[in-house]
């Protein structure tokens, strides 16, 4: 049997895609090639299904919900306040997981930091 090798992509709708490319670049430092091609760091990823009820993703308007591995959680946080990104006030640490914190892009999508433990 045949399978997939990993995250190939994630792809966004956006009203101004330009702004939105330069949030995820200035904020969250992602170092976005031709084409939205980035090579990132090797590490776990998780695929799971969440009940469709579920208030995790913040609106329920939002079916998916992106989220990135990070070194330092709160370095990250407070990086994102100091840009004055709309960031969540909890952080969540599940143990053997790691920590997680939130934030929401400027399109109103709420997306997962992982610190990995």
């Amino acid at each position: 049997m045949e399978r997939v090798r990993g995250i190939g992509g994630y792809f966004i709708r956006a009203a101004d895609t330009e702004a939105l490319s330069a949030w995820y670049r200035d904020c969250l430092g992602l170092d976005l090639g031709e084409h939205g091609l980035w090579h990132q760091a090797a590490g776990p990823t998780v695929f799971a299904a969440f009940e469709s009820d579920t208030d995790y993703f913040g609106s329920r308007d939002q079916q998916t919900m992106l989220n990135f591995r990070v070194d330092d959680l709160d370095a990250m946080l407070a990086q994102l306040r100091a840009k004055g990104a709309d960031v969540a006030e909890e952080t969540e640490d599940m143990d053997g997981v790691g920590r997680f914190g939130w934030v929401t892009d400027p399109e109103g999508n709420r997306v997962e930091l992982w610190q990995p433990a």
